[in-house]
């Protein structure tokens, strides 16, 4: 912010001096700025903004006859080389019949000391010129003295800067200014870079961040546009992603600020986030580092901004313990044919002629060589030593500028001229007529005007000699791509920068990262990427539940509820199974329910079935005995017909009971009941015939009650029973038809089970059903009770009071019991109900005949029968 408050303290000055070039045919110059800088004159003039300096000590700028020269300190070999890559372009252009023929390239570079105070002044001297007069023709019209500027490096300074020369349209082409607001082309429309943006290198870190899953880090920014806003544009684009948090946040403060670094560093070490991320440049790195070391502050991933992940000064053997390993993003590197060879050609005397700053590579030669010139450079802090000749030999000394191995800013520089000179050259090759201006018209080199040039820049489309292809899109961003740097300690000590990825963003593909594991170097123990997550992802089977007050990273992990799955990894919610499934142990998956019903497999089923075939197959004895007895005065004393078709019907009872078990089916469902309800009523019809029949004898074996016989004949027996039986038929098929059962998956009585059973259908229909069974047995049990005293010879009546008593005794039981069972227990306790009552009626019905029939053959004579009668008598 504080650069636009300047901006507006010099821009009367500076828009006086623009104004009086503009608009008037015989430009005076006011007064100069005097910079360091080289310059070479041409056609066309490219203006360039590098930082070839740490430090300045701020000079005067106010506009005097005088001299005011600026204190710069801490020569920087890299940006010299730099401007030096942008003079190598220039030449190998000028050389190249291909490219703008018959026009010979100028260029004019300044100095900025990385500072706005001064990289400032110097682009308003490009674009305004310092020669002391220069005439414009009768129009008003002619050529400014640079028709664009490759700079500069710094995203403050760039913002400054192109706020004011946007306003001219002048383009200006930057190789190192990162900050994301730049690309808002209504502020800044006639800037552009061939770095990409900041924008892409933060969504870079984060796909970083996110290939080796790292979710909690912390964030370290450098007090300056190009910090700010790469905080800014992190902390939104990972919060978009989701797959991150930030577990801090600071500034980092320039200058010498040891409380407030040691206070950041003291946050570093109390937090859990093992990953630190710095958008800084070199300068605010230095303190940190130091108070890093002297708090001893290790087990960090750092990741760097391209600002200083290819910086040689941290690459020291004291700093490897902590900082050794570190990834960050790095500039592209390119290959420049031709620059090492262009390099060792300089010389000091061959630019020493221009009174406004051609003073550069001077500068060079005496930091290199350690030597001066005489007089020396009027201002500047004297280096010592021996005079310098000009003569000195580039390679016999150490000096990076000679190190063409790892250009990445300079190649950015190399594409920036190139750019405007495509432009320039599609702009001259313009037909007339054909033009995208006014009229169809096109620019030329004697009316130039910046914003002209600024068309074709837009539209540039070019491939490097290394491959690249260069051009821009509709915010001035060139395609962007990043290497992917590591640091590696070698076993020496020193420090090596080796390149393990990529990540660009092509039009087909979008954004690709490509990350070569296997090459990087992890400075822990373990030799592998740290975990950084402030909580542990919550594995499948549970979910997600955010700790209060915390980041969206930091949760904990609740097991799912019974009947809850949540099949994949940080799930923030569990999903209900579907009504037939129910949740896993792990309740990671929803399996189907497990089934239940009275099973022939399971051993109540077999205990059951058994006992039902058991029951049949003793009714199938009995019979038998009977049939073969069936001569015997005991047999033909009891009603034998009716004893047959009582015997039938118990049959038919045990058998009924096996619908009862097994899956129940539609059919099964429909015929259990009917079947049930139909044999019982056949069962009890024939017990209550015999109470009647009973009674019938009683009575006419008294004088006077023969006639009672007549209504209780072998006919009349068989149509009670008929008759009787079929309303229980007619009640059966009523219910089938109205509502009939039917097969029923039944889920209440457990979660994880289904229980299949046949549903009633009609409940008055079952009671109907019931109730008949039941009121034809009370009946047959009161009849039975009241013939209870009848003469020994009748005292079958006994044995059907006491069967009706079991019978009803059972019945009452299984009501309760039947409806508290739940699933296959109620038709347990059916079945039990059917067959303990079945076997009720078979033991005392039949269990006393069968023994006298069996073991007690000799009381089964008419004389026996008819004694005991006899001595009942003569007793009475």
């Amino acid at each position: 912010m504080w650069a636009y408050l300047y901006i507006k303290m010099l821009l009367f000055m500076y828009f006086m001096l623009l104004y009086s070039y503009f608009s008037s045919a015989l430009c005076q110059l006011q007064g100069h700025f005097h910079l360091n800088g080289r310059h070479q004159g041409g056609d066309v003039l490219l203006g360039g903004l590098f930082g070839m300096h740490f430090y300045s000590v701020f000079p005067d700028l106010s506009f005097t006859s005088e001299p005011q020269q600026p204190t710069c300190h801490g020569f920087d070999i890299l940006g010299f080389r730099q401007a030096q890559t942008m003079v190598f372009a220039i030449d190998e252009i000028n050389r190249n019949s291909n490219l703008l023929p018959n026009v010979t390239l100028g260029y004019s570079l300044y100095d900025n000391c990385i500072k706005l105070r001064i990289g400032f002044p110097a682009a308003i001297s490009l674009v305004s010129g310092q020669d002391e007069q220069f005439t414009l023709d009768e129009t008003c019209e002619g050529n400014p003295p640079v028709i664009g500027i490759v700079g500069d490096p710094s995203s403050t300074s760039s913002i400054a800067i192109s706020s004011v020369l946007g306003s001219y349209r002048v383009p200006m082409v930057s190789y190192f200014a990162t900050c994301s607001c730049l690309s808002d082309r209504q502020k800044f429309p006639s800037f552009f870079r061939t770095i990409p943006s900041d924008a892409f290198q933060v969504r870079a870190m984060i796909q970083i961040l996110n290939h080796f899953e790292w979710t909690w880090a912390g964030l370290l920014v450098s007090d300056d546009d190009y910090g700010l806003h790469a905080a800014r544009s992190f902390q939104s684009d990972l919060a978009h992603s989701g797959r991150g948090c930030l577990a801090y946040l600071e500034v980092l403060p320039h200058g010498n600020h040891q409380d407030e670094t040691r206070r950041i560093v003291d946050v570093m070490k109390k937090s859990t986030a093992r990953v630190v991320i710095v958008f800084a440049h070199e300068s605010y790195m230095i303190n940190l580092m130091e108070e890093v070391l002297r708090q001893n502050v290790t087990g960090l991933q750092w990741i760097a901004s391209e600002a200083w992940i290819a910086a040689t000064a941290f690459q020291i053997p004291n700093l490897m313990s902590h900082f050794a390993g570190i990834l960050g993003i790095a500039i592209r590197r390119g290959e420049i044919p031709g620059l090492r060879e262009f390099l060792l050609q300089i010389r000091p005397d061959q630019h020493h002629n221009n009174q406004y700053g051609n003073n550069i590579v001077k500068l060079f030669w005496e930091y290199t060589f350690q030597c001066r010139f005489a007089p020396p450079p009027a201002g500047w802090v004297e280096a010592g030593g021996a005079l310098c000749t000009g003569q000195e030999n580039l390679e016999d000394v150490e000096t990076e500028l000679l190190d063409v191995s790892n250009l990445r800013p300079e190649y950015n520089v190399y594409k920036a001229v190139y750019a405007l000179a495509y432009a320039l050259d599609d702009m001259l090759q313009c037909e007339p007529g054909r033009g995208p201006f006014s009229g169809h018209s096109c620019g030329n080199l004697q009316k130039l005007e910046p914003w002209q040039l600024l068309y074709y820049l837009q539209k540039v489309n070019f491939t490097t000699s290394f491959g690249d292809q260069v051009s821009f899109d509709e915010n001035g961003d060139a395609l962007p791509i990043y290497d992917i740097m590591n640091w590696l300690q070698l076993p020496d000590g020193t420090t090596k920068l080796q390149n393990v990825g990529k990540v660009k963003r092509s039009a087909f593909k979008g954004e690709e990262l490509t990350i070569d594991e296997d090459q990087i170097f992890w400075n822990f123990e373990s030799k592998k990427p740290p975990r950084s997550v402030c909580s542990e992802s919550c594995p499948p089977g549970t979910r997600m539940a955010r700790r209060k007050g915390e980041p969206v990273c930091c949760f904990d992990c609740i097991p799912c509820s019974e009947g809850e799955i949540s099949n994949e990894t940080d799930s923030v919610d569990c999903k209900s199974c579907p009504e037939d499934f129910w949740s896993s142990p792990q309740h990671d998956q929803c399996i189907p329910k497990k089934t239940e019903f009275l099973s022939y497999r399971e051993p109540l089923g077999i205990f059951l079935t058994t006992t039902s075939l058991l029951g049949t197959s003793v009714c199938a004895a009995v019979l038998g005995i009977f049939i073969y007895h069936r001569s015997t005065p005991i047999v033909r004393a009891n009603n034998s017909e009716l004893s047959f078709q009582l015997l039938l019907s118990l049959k038919l009872c045990f058998l009924c009971s096996l619908l009862f078990i097994g899956h129940p089916r539609l059919w099964t469902c429909q015929l259990r009941h009917a079947a049930f309800g139909i044999s019982f009523v056949l069962c009890v019809s024939c017990i209550l015939v015999k109470t009647l029949v009973v009674l019938a004898v009683f009575k006419a074996s008294k004088p006077g009650g023969g006639a009672s016989l007549k209504w209780f004949g072998a006919i009349q027996q068989r149509g009670t029973v008929i008759f009787l039986t079929f309303i229980q038929a007619t009640i059966c098929t009523a219910w089938i038809v109205s509502a009939p059962p039917a097969p029923h998956k039944n889920t209440q009585y457990y979660n994880d089970k289904i229980v299949y059973e046949c549903s009633v259908g009609s409940t008055i229909g079952f009671a109907l059903l019931l109730g008949y069974i039941g009121s034809l047995a009370i009946l047959s049990f009161l009849m039975a009770f009241k013939a209870r005293n009848l003469p020994d010879s009748f005292n079958e009546a006994k044995l059907i009071t006491f069967s009706m008593l079991i019978f009803c005794t059972v019945w009452v039981a299984f009501i309760p019991a039947y409806i508290s069972s739940p699933g296959k227990y109620a038709d347990a306790v059916e079945v039990f109900a059917i067959l303990a009552s079945s076997f009720g009626l078979l033991v005392a019905l039949f269990g006393p005949k069968c023994y006298i029939l069996l073991l007690r053959p000799e009381r089964n004579t008419k004389k026996a029968i008819m004694g005991r009668a006899s001595s009942h008598n003569n007793g009475n």
